[in-house]
């Protein structure tokens, strides 16, 4: 009878990091991140599940940005620690491609300019969107050391969690993905 071996991810590219009940790190507890890229320099994701208490109306009127009420009243996300002061954006791929956009998956895509946010902001940019403030980024190694290390869940990225599931929902759906309930898991890491 032959095995099948199980297999290896070599980059996590396109799938959530669930901070494990130990993680303590203020930036990082009860985190969702979706990484964006993965590979022998390092990481870099966004964390889909912080809202910030600003709405993104802050960001079109420092920038200068035309837009419609409607469409500046949703709040903006706490990306990460790294360079609070740069916009990212995850929304669905689609045909439509502006100045920055990077492909992540068939189904997600990431944009970095200023074109977008002109869009979104007068309702023809992509119908949903995720506007961070910030990225998480990890050196070459550092990643696979906190896995090593129990801080994280890793599990392959449902566009659906990101765009039509609520904020406080992404962290227990996204294990429900794998079938693991979060309430159960302990908040002491160990090693088989």
């Amino acid at each position: 009878m032959e095995t099948t071996k199980p297999k290896k991810i070599s980059s996590l590219k396109n799938h959530f990091l669930v901070a494990m009940p130990g993680l303590t790190d203020p930036n990082f507890a009860d985190s969702v991140i979706y990484i964006c890229e993965h590979n022998a320099d390092g990481a870099m994701g966004l964390i889909i599940n912080h809202q910030l208490d600003v709405p993104v109306k802050a960001i079109f009127d420092q920038l200068d940005v035309e837009y419609q009420d409607e469409f500046a009243r949703s709040l903006l996300f706490d990306g990460g620690p790294v360079q609070r002061d740069r916009g990212f954006i995850l929304h669905p791929s689609c045909e439509r491609q502006w100045e920055s956009t990077m492909a992540i998956s068939d189904e997600v895509s990431l944009t970095a300019s200023k074109d977008i946010l002109s869009d979104i902001a007068l309702g023809t940019g992509p119908k949903d969107s995720l506007i961070t403030l910030g990225y998480t980024g990890w050196d070459t190694g550092q990643l696979e050391e906190e896995l090593s290390e129990n801080s994280w869940l890793t599990i392959p990225a449902e566009a659906d969690i990101i765009f039509n599931t609520n904020c406080a929902e992404r962290a227990s759906a996204a294990a429900l993905c794998i079938g693991l309930d979060l309430r159960m898991l302990s908040h002491e890491a160990g090693h088989a």
